[in-house]
């Protein structure tokens, strides 16, 4: 039977969503759907809105961080720091990604569930629900605080259970969930958590930790009033740069090598892209050395990148020394 991965809050980290689907091992024929805010706070907001409008499986909600770039766009709002530090990632690209946020639906009805990206307000069917409330903006927090006094979760009583994102409502890295019947995925993984995703029609739970605390470090890096000293900035010289090329070429041999093997396990072949992912990961672990494999896996291993995954020279010349182990 077909699955679908339904995907939390991913906030432009590219890194977590694919380890998240590596996990997920999904088929060929499988689905994955996030609900929402893709965008804004992670480093790489552009890729991650990229997947999901490149890929032929793979779709999103409108979020309220999506429907503020396009409300702002037509000057309904203002921009926050996060939409504004987006806008500058895009660049020239900004006014293609607002019209294809632009055509994002509020609201998907699957056989298994509803999926939403906010709230929903109870007694009201999907059609007439209020856009605010479902993208789960600070007017629809208003809305739902002005006619009740409990929870919206704790009103919910369609037959079909509810998935949404935008707020962790467990503070922690867990998802929340309430009676079976109300399923929340965000688990702040771009301020230093997990990526949750929740398979359908299991139910069944997967996550990944989060890098870091990736809003911080954008945060920082965009805010700052003036360009660091030379004292202050990360020099990579000539010496640094030949070790590094020698890391990438010893990374994409490590690639080549652990592909083969695998390739040459009976039934590598015949799994999904995404299982043949799945054990790939497995083999490489944790740390720089497995995240610029994955880099080489993807055919995506270039100088500019490998750099900022290692930030620092001396990590290079310590993997080196290591034997890239």
């Amino acid at each position: 039977m077909p699955q679908t991965l339904i995907i939390g809050d991913v906030h432009g980290c590219y890194f977590e969503l694919q380890a998240l689907l590596d996990k997920a091992g999904l088929a060929a024929n499988d689905s994955i759907l996030a609900v929402g805010d893709i965008v804004d706070r992670g480093p790489e907001t552009p890729q991650v809105l990229d997947f999901f409008r490149q890929t032929p499986n793979a779709r999103t909600l409108m979020g309220n961080h999506e429907r503020k770039h396009i409300r702002g766009a037509r000057h309904q709002v203002k921009l926050a720091l996060s939409q504004k530090i987006s806008r500058q990632q895009f660049g020239d690209r900004y006014a293609d990604a607002l019209q294809w946020m632009n055509s994002l639906p509020i609201y998907l009805e699957l056989s298994d569930a509803i999926i939403v990206h906010g709230y929903l307000e109870p007694g009201l069917p999907l059609e007439q629900q209020n856009p605010s409330v479902v993208c789960g903006t600070m007017g629809g927090d208003k809305i739902l605080r002005g006619k009740y006094d409990r929870p919206w979760y704790e009103l919910y009583n369609v037959g079909k259970p509810v998935i949404v994102g935008h707020n962790n409502y467990t503070d922690s890295d867990q998802p929340f969930i309430y009676r079976e019947k109300v399923f929340g995925l965000d688990t702040d993984c771009v301020h230093g958590k997990r990526l949750t995703g929740l398979l359908l029609p299991s139910f069944q739970v997967i996550s990944v930790p989060s890098r870091g605390n990736l809003w911080g470090q954008v945060r920082r890096t965009y805010q700052r009033p003036q360009p660091p000293t030379p004292k202050e900035a990360v020099v990579w010289s000539e010496q640094d740069n030949q070790a590094l090329v020698l890391l990438i070429e010893r990374v994409r041999q490590a690639n080549e090598k652990l592909l083969t093997a695998l390739q040459a396990t009976p039934g590598f072949l015949e799994l999904s892209s995404r299982q043949q992912a799945k054990f790939y990961a497995a083999q490489t672990g944790k740390g720089v050395f497995a995240n610029l494999m994955q880099l080489a896996r993807l055919g995506k291993l270039e100088v500019e990148l490998a750099r900022r995954i290692i930030k620092e020279p001396g990590v290079v010349q310590g993997l080196l020394d290591q034997g890239c182990e």
